[in-house]
């Protein structure tokens, strides 16, 4: 099919909003990136990056004129934020690296699109369309490498991976996510060469990154190739459990499970509530992430394919909803490939509908019943608590009274 107009009836293309800015923008503005990439691949596409031969002063002036709100996200950069009622579009000036660390990158301003296109990581993501539809491959590699599903580095692997070491994992998750067969070999070779450099990368780059690989449909086959070019040791020194990941992957996908990249990732890990703290302090997790991956790897609840529907609705009253799940799902990885499938996806069914049950037993009850003030109330409300459970969460309040009245003469006179 002739470039000219390919991308026309690309319903993002044709968005009201999507049409105002590039409108606004006029013929020096093209789209970029990820949305022509993936537009062509018969992928879903999200983001709309936007590439233009304006400075971002002339951009937010042009924008702003229009009645566009604009955002500076990285003006330095030369990137600024449109934001519309539908969406955000990402516009950057077209750009060369003038200075690189492996970390960030110094740039100037530049007109060619040859010269922008050259700095890219990727000769996927080196693509551009007009308003139009009409699509750009500046380098001339990148219509042929989307066609044959290959990520690999545009010109010398090695040159482009000192820029920005970071580039080492979107290999990796580039390939989990749009590659087909085994990984360009010149690529791997120099990811491989160059992983030291990952020690420089802060640990929210990494996370984000890692996460976004064990979200791919491909993410056993990626971790193991990390593992395989050295790389995995240096960004998750702690993944012992690849066989268990890659089950869980498995599972998710023949399921048609949205996928779950952080417990995905998690499924690699055998730690305790220590280990789990180092690596939520080295990768920067938040701490809702971190509680979460300590619960469903040192949570000793019994979580077994043959629970009994009273076993399930215990486990769920005691450790919630989530480690349920979680725990559910690890205990699915670690059970023989094709076995109890109908029983994991019960209790994950059971645990979707469940409504947990109030404990009507209040503090001021049990003073009537002749508890004292003080830790005692606490006690034994606990003991009754656990008989109630015990007994599937009975309503009936003349039962819960009794037991409550049995274990203060037991226990309290």
């Amino acid at each position: 099919m002739s470039a000219e107009k390919e991308l026309a009836r690309a319903e993002w293309l044709s968005h009201a909003d999507t049409r105002m800015v590039m409108d606004t923008l006029g013929v020096g503005a093209r789209f970029v990136g990820g949305a022509v990439r993936n537009e062509l691949m018969g992928e879903p596409v999200s983001d709309v990056d936007i590439a233009t031969a304006d400075t971002p002063e002339r951009v937010t002036e042009l924008l702003t004129a229009k009645g566009i709100k604009v955002v500076p996200t990285g003006i330095d950069h030369g990137t600024v934020m449109a934001v519309t009622p539908s969406r955000h579009f990402e516009i950057t000036t077209l750009r060369v690296d003038v200075k690189t660390d492996g970390r960030r990158a110094d740039v100037a301003f530049t007109g060619d699109w040859v010269e922008d296109a050259k700095r890219r990581d990727f000769t996927i993501n080196a693509l551009y369309a007009d308003a139009d539809g009409t699509v750009h491959d500046p380098l001339g590699t990148g219509r042929e490498d989307i066609a044959a599903r290959r990520v690999r580095f545009i010109g010398d692997a090695n040159a482009r991976i000192a820029e920005d070491y970071l580039r080492v994992l979107r290999f990796f998750r580039f390939h989990a996510w749009y590659g087909k067969g085994e990984p360009d070999a010149d690529s791997l070779k120099a990811c491989a060469d160059a992983r030291e450099g990952l020690r420089q990368l802060s640990g929210e780059r990494v996370r984000d990154e890692l996460l976004k690989i064990a979200a791919a449909d491909n993410a056993g086959a990626a971790f193991r190739q990390m593992a395989a070019a050295g790389i995995l040791p240096i960004v998750l020194p702690e993944a012992s459990r690849l066989d268990r990941f890659e089950k869980l992957v498995g599972i998710e996908a023949n399921q048609l499970f949205t996928s779950d990249a952080l417990l995905r990732l998690a499924s690699t890990l055998d730690l305790d509530a220590a280990g789990v703290a180092a690596l939520a302090a080295r990768l920067r997790l938040s701490n809702r992430d971190r509680d979460r991956v300590e619960a469903m790897l040192t949570d000793k609840t019994k979580i077994v394919a043959y629970l009994s529907i009273k076993e399930v609705r215990k486990a769920l009253y005691l450790i919630g909803v989530q480690t349920f799940k979680d725990r559910v799902m690890l205990g699915w990885a670690e059970d023989r490939p094709g076995h109890n499938t109908f029983q994991w996806r019960a209790m994950l069914a059971m645990a979707d509908s469940w409504v947990k049950p109030d404990f009507m037993l209040t503090g001021q009850m049990i003073k009537q019943a002749g508890v004292p003030e003080g830790p005692e109330i606490g006690r034994v409300q606990r003991e009754v608590e656990e008989w109630w459970v015990d007994a599937d969460f009975t309503d009936d309040e003349f039962s819960i009274i009794e037991r409550l009245k049995a274990v203060v003469q037991a226990t309290v006179y």
